[in-house]
């Protein structure tokens, strides 16, 4: 089992960045696959970005692909999420999640995560 925090949210104004973290707490983070999620007011929580387990593969959702990185320190049991250039639109709660896994897998989907975040919130004003 993993507990997760995130942190690093704020207000900001476009074409700043942020550098979310997610700290996770419990079995060794290197056996999880964390992918990143948000969601905005009256709106359904959407995938962002996914990384495996070593950290050496991503993947992005079209709408942040080229303006987010996703990295991690598995030892320090943190997981990022870089943002940079950022838009009014990506105003949202976002969440850090975790699945134990024993593959390189990148998981893009609510259902294939076990573990969640409460979540920070980024605010972003022109």
């Amino acid at each position: 089992q993993v507990q997760l925090e995130e942190s690093g949210g704020g207000s900001v104004a476009t074409r700043d960045s942020l550098r979310l973290a997610c700290a996770a707490s419990g079995r060794p983070f290197s056996d999880y696959a964390v992918g990143w999620f948000r969601q905005a007011p009256g709106k359904q929580r959407e995938f962002v970005a996914a990384i495996s387990r070593a950290g050496t593969r991503t993947d992005y959702a079209a709408s942040v692909r080229g303006r987010f990185t996703a990295s991690r320190d598995n030892a320090k049991n943190t997981a990022y999420l870089q943002m940079n250039v950022l838009r009014t639109e990506d105003t949202a709660a976002y969440y850090c999640a975790a699945r134990l896994t024993v593959t390189g897998a990148l998981l893009v989907y609510e259902k294939d995560y076990t573990y969640w975040g409460q979540g920070t919130q980024v605010t972003v004003s022109s």
